[in-house]
C-alpha cells in the first residue's frame, strides 16, 4: 500500500478472539488456536485490546508475533491501570509494569502503544504534561510508539495539540458517535479507529463512507490533512507518515468486513 511518498498504511480490527466472527469472518470448523493465523492474513493490523484489562507473559507475545506473517503489526493498547486514574502524573510505576511485561518480544511486529482514556477524564495541563513525559522513547533496546486517545471535549484546545506535537505522541482520530474527534495530526505516524459501524450494513460502513476514509488514509499516508475533519489547530508540517485504521467498537460483528472493504479500495 505504500508508495515512496507516502507512508504504509495498515488497516485491521480489534483482537481476534469473537465468537460471533465463527462462521462470518472465521470459516466454519477453523480451530479457534488458529484464528490469529487467518485474521493476520485477513487483515494487515490486529489493535491487541485484551492487553487493557490484564498483563501477558513474555512468550505469549512472541508466540502471537510468530502465528503473523513477515509485515503484519500489532498496536498494543495500554492497561486501564496506567490510564484510569484521577492523578495521571503517579501513573509511573503502572506504565513501567505495561512495558516491561514483555511487549518489545513482539519485535518488528510492535506497532504503536494506545494509551485510552476515559471520556470523563478532562484536560488538566499540567497533569497531562507529566503523564506524557512518562511515556518511554525505548525498552529493552526496542523504539517505542505512543498514541493517546482522549474522549471528552476540554482536550480540543490548541494548547493539548500542541502538547502532544512536542510530545512526538499522535492523538487518535475516533469516528464515533459518542466522542469529539480531534483529527489534528500531532506524531510521525497516524492513528485513527473507526467506531460508528452499523450492523444494518454489510460492510459496517456504506461504500461511499468507505470511499472517503480510503481517501483519508492516503491523505495521512501523504502528510496532508484530509477534507471534512475538524482540526483544532492549524495543520501539522507535511511528512509522510505511516497510517493505522481499525474498524473496532460499534457493530463489532462488522469489523472484519469492513476492514476488508478498505484495504481492497487501497491496493
Amino acid at each position: 500500500m505504500s508508495k515512496k511518498d507516502e507512508g504504509a498504511i495498515r488497516v485491521g480490527i480489534g483482537g481476534w478472539t469473537y465468537a460471533p466472527w465463527r462462521g462470518s469472518f472465521y470459516p466454519d470448523g477453523l480451530a479457534q488456536k488458529r484464528e490469529l493465523e487467518f485474521a493476520s492474513r485477513a487483515v494487515t493490523a490486529i489493535e491487541i485490546n485484551g492487553t487493557y484489562y490484564s498483563s501477558f507473559k513474555p512468550a505469549s507475545f512472541a508466540n502471537w508475533a510468530a502465528a503473523a506473517p513477515d509485515g503484519f503489526v500489532f498496536t498494543v493498547k495500554a492497561s486501564r491501570f496506567c490510564t484510569n486514574r484521577k492523578v495521571l502524573a503517579e501513573a509511573g510505576e503502572s506504565v513501567k509494569r505495561f512495558v516491561g511485561q514483555g511487549i518489545v518480544e513482539l519485535g518488528d511486529k510492535l506497532g504503536p502503544i494506545l494509551w485510552q482514556f476515559m471520556a470523563t477524564k478532562k484536560f488538566d495541563a499540567d497533569d497531562f504534561r507529566a503523564f506524557l513525559s512518562l511515556l518511554p522513547a525505548r525498552h529493552g533496546g526496542v523504539a517505542l510508539r505512543h498514541a493517546i486517545q482522549v474522549r471528552h471535549e476540554s482536550f480540543a484546545v490548541p494548547e493539548f495539540i500542541a502538547m502532544a506535537r512536542d510530545a512526538g505522541v499522535a492523538i487518535v482520530f475516533a469516528d464515533s458517535t459518542d466522542y469529539p474527534a480531534i483529527a489534528d495530526v500531532s506524531g510521525d505516524f497516524v492513528y485513527a479507529r473507526l467506531e460508528a459501524a452499523r450492523e444494518e450494513e454489510a460492510t459496517g460502513y456504506s461504500a461511499d463512507e468507505l470511499d472517503r476514509w480510503a481517501a483519508a488514509a492516503r491523505a495521512w499516508a501523504a502528510g496532508d490533512s484530509p477534507a471534512g475533519l475538524s482540526c483544532v489547530t492549524d495543520p501539522a508540517p507535511k511528512q509522510p507518515r505511516d497510517v493505522f485504521v481499525f474498524a473496532i467498537n460499534g457493530a463489532k460483528v462488522r469489523a472484519p468486513a469492513a476492514a476488508q472493504a478498505l484495504i481492497d479500495r487501497l491496493r
